[in-house]
């Protein structure tokens, strides 16, 4: 299935019904009086966000979500039936902003949150309600209110606890697929992950967490070099970063400015990212070049960041790497909860 996490849409509400200019006219009732019932109200446009989907391949097919009109009112006092309101399904984790001034109309993180997008309008009196002493016989009704119309932004950002970054082919497919079910594109040239990937990692003894496996970031990422920018929305969400390098024989250049380089991405593309716990890991420890793990472990021990070595393939130093994983998310929960508190 394609990934598809950002679109732009328009929805437009149904207009309300028009009010009804009627009188009652029955035999041996000479002044039966107005009885013009009320038009129905237009169909909203709802956004409900739901687990069933994890793409907004839909929206980019159809562009276009119009709500019916509500129904005139009648004679002798029956209302217009209400338009029936158009509910579009988004995955969990969207976000939908107004396009014409970039205001959040709504962050659906959970499951069955919904936002009305698109307002239908009120339908219009019946001239029943305009009877007065003085006016009892008013000729004149309401016309319904006109529905909402915008253009939507809707954007996609992955819920996980934990994102992969590093440069293209640091080992970020590969670790995800040992330590989770999922089974992303592997292979030995830069940019095999072109979507984001997500995995869920379990263990008996921690609760589980959801990693994603953010598509690799090159210089320039922030102004739309490579695929990163694409997918940088999708870290905004993680509770940690870990941060992958390629220490091989194999690795080109130098592995600290190869850290330096994705950490000024993520600033420029927001100072929020850069303030998250981040982790550097030292990847593809079976085929180390050890200088190179030197001068990336000396490096992180001077500024004071936790550093992992580890091999993917072989599995060392995975599992520590897990628990340490764990352990700080815990952390992290009860910080927040204490915080809120």
């Amino acid at each position: 299935m394609q990934f598809v996490d950002y679109v732009t849409i328009r929805v437009k509400a149904g207009h309300g019904g028009r009010g009804c200019v009627s009188f009652r006219r029955e035999k041996y009732v000479p002044r039966g009086g107005p009885n013009g019932g009320d038009g129905g109200r237009g169909g909203h446009v709802i956004l409900r966000a739901t687990a069933q989907l994890n793409t907004l391949l839909d929206l980019r097919y159809q562009r276009e979500y119009v709500a019916k009109h509500g129904e005139h009112g009648m004679g002798k006092n029956m209302h217009g039936r209400d338009a029936e309101d158009v509910v579009i399904p988004v995955p969990v984790g969207t976000i939908a902003k107004d396009e014409g001034t970039g205001e959040v109309l709504a962050d659906l993180d959970e499951e069955g949150k919904e936002v009305l997008v698109a307002k239908g309008g009120r339908g219009g009196l019946g001239n029943q309600h305009f009877a007065t002493p003085v006016r009892q016989a008013p000729r004149f009704a309401q016309g319904g209110e006109e529905g909402e119309e915008r253009r939507l932004i809707i954007e996609l950002k992955l819920l996980a606890d934990v994102g992969l970054i590093g440069q293209p082919n640091a080992g970020k497919s590969t670790l995800i697929s040992v330590i989770s079910s999922a089974r992303p594109k592997i292979a030995d040239y830069s940019f095999t992950t072109l979507v984001p990937n997500l995995g869920v990692v379990k263990r008996d003894s921690m609760r589980s967490f959801v990693v994603a496996d953010i598509p690799g970031l090159i210089e320039g990422a922030h102004k739309g070099a490579g695929l990163g920018f694409q997918f940088l929305r999708h870290v905004e969400r993680t509770s940690m970063l870990l941060h992958l390098v390629d220490i091989s024989v194999t690795a080109h250049g130098d592995p600290v400015e190869a850290l330096q380089k994705i950490d000024k991405e993520l600033r420029l593309y927001s100072e929020d990212l850069v303030k998250k716990p981040q982790t550097v890991v030292a990847t593809k420890l079976d085929a180390a070049d050890r200088e190179r793990l030197d001068r990336l472990t000396g490096y992180c021990n001077d500024e004071k960041i936790q550093v992992f070595a580890i091999s993917a393939v072989t599995g060392e130093g995975v599992e520590t790497l897990i628990t340490y994983v764990g352990r700080a998310l815990e952390g992290l929960v009860k910080h927040e909860k204490l915080s809120q508190n």
